[in-house]
């Protein structure tokens, strides 16, 4: 099954059933995937996923054994690299030392018949787009990691591609650079209006950035949706797990009167909705699965707005506008994670503390 793109765009890329071996190794299995014009698409994984793979199939810098790349309605099929509408910024960045900026900028125009006056406007422009007007006469070897950055998505832009590939563009900055270029980076896609394809193995970073992100294990897209559906309504326990963070607890399963009824170790039981089961509903033995934001402490006076049970504060971890707390539910054995804003007078509790804690059960997504 194809995954398309978003009704309200137009599919700018058809990847049909790629296959990709290295030797024995199957780094692809049959990805079907549309990404539409304009979108701000993301391939998330962990190492060794096939990610960076799919991006190079994309670009032309890798052969596949079988299927079909189609770019803008056009088989790619033997097109090379340099005659494909994308291009690329890699990891390094490969910024020329020996160059100005503005010559960095411009090298890829070097065998386009532009005037040197044209291409010297073009670098420019591009310049401006990323926020360096004014950079051109500097050394690229002056420039700090940010700027770098900045230089090779200016050079990647000059040549006004349709698809902007990204391999992973921003995990050589620090973490305050790196939230920064992410939200520059979101404008520039909006302002450009190409499509960007980003390769990231950082789940916060594809959540923030991404219109659509598709997940990749072992060669194939486990789920491919928005950050929210993709955050609050992972389609496996394994996906899940590897969005941000997810708590999960045993429960067991059952009908009653036309009911679907779930009995959870530590919270007790509850009605929850078809939706909530996104592998189906299981008969018996389950584990139910929910995020740390959807607990909350309930302090002396506090009435909880859905459900509540008992737990013991086992670890406090401060981060200033937010703490996570560690808490053991009574009956179970592993704890799980919470977090709490800290408001202007609230307090920070201490370990060992026993507490109240608050639930949702629409919060919940039930794995068999």
């Amino acid at each position: 099954m194809t995954i398309k793109a978003k009704p309200e765009r137009k599919p700018l890329i058809s990847l049909q059933n790629i296959q990709k071996h290295y030797g024995e190794y199957h780094a692809l299995r049959g990805i079907n995937l549309e990404i539409g014009e304009g979108e701000f698409f993301s391939l998330l994984g962990p190492s060794g996923c096939g990610k960076t793979t799919l991006l190079r199939t994309i670009a032309g810098f890798e052969d596949i054994d079988s299927g079909s790349v189609m770019l803008a309605g056009k088989d790619m099929m033997g097109v090379p690299a340099n005659k494909r509408p994308t291009n690329m910024v890699f990891q390094s960045y490969a910024i020329f030392p020996h160059l100005t900026v503005a010559e960095n900028v411009a090298f890829g125009l070097r065998k386009s018949p532009l005037s040197k006056v044209e291409k010297a406007e073009a670098a420019e422009a591009a310049l401006n787009m990323v926020g360096l007007s004014g950079y051109g006469n500097r050394a690229a070897h002056a420039l700090s990691g940010g700027q770098r950055q900045r230089v090779a998505l200016a050079r990647a832009l000059v040549l006004k591609p349709k698809v902007l590939l990204l391999d992973e563009p921003l995990s050589a900055l620090d973490r305050k650079m790196r939230e920064q270029m992410q939200v520059e980076l979101i404008k520039l896609q909006r302002e450009v209006g190409i499509t960007f394809i980003l390769v990231t193995h950082d789940q916060e970073e594809a959540l923030v950035m991404s219109d659509r992100i598709a997940v990749m294990f072992e060669g194939e897209i486990a789920q491919c949706d928005d950050p929210e559906v993709l955050y609050r309504r992972p389609k496996t326990k394994r996906v899940a797990d590897f969005i941000g963070v997810m708590n999960f607890l045993p429960a067991t399963c059952r009908h009653e009167g036309g009911k679907k009824i779930v009995n959870i170790v530590g919270l007790g039981e509850t009605e929850i909705t078809e939706e909530q089961c996104p592998e189906g509903f299981p008969e018996g033995a389950a584990t139910v699965g929910f995020r740390p934001e959807t607990l909350t402490i309930l302090y002396e006076g506090q009435t909880p707005t859905h459900r509540e049970a008992p737990a013991m504060i086992e670890e406090v971890v401060y981060y200033g506008d937010m703490t996570y707390y560690d808490v053991k539910f009574d009956g179970v054995d592993t704890p799980v994670r919470l977090s709490m804003r800290n408001l202007f007078g609230r307090d920070v509790l201490e370990v060992g503390t026993r507490a109240r804690i608050s639930w949702s059960p629409g919060a919940l997504v039930v794995f068999g």
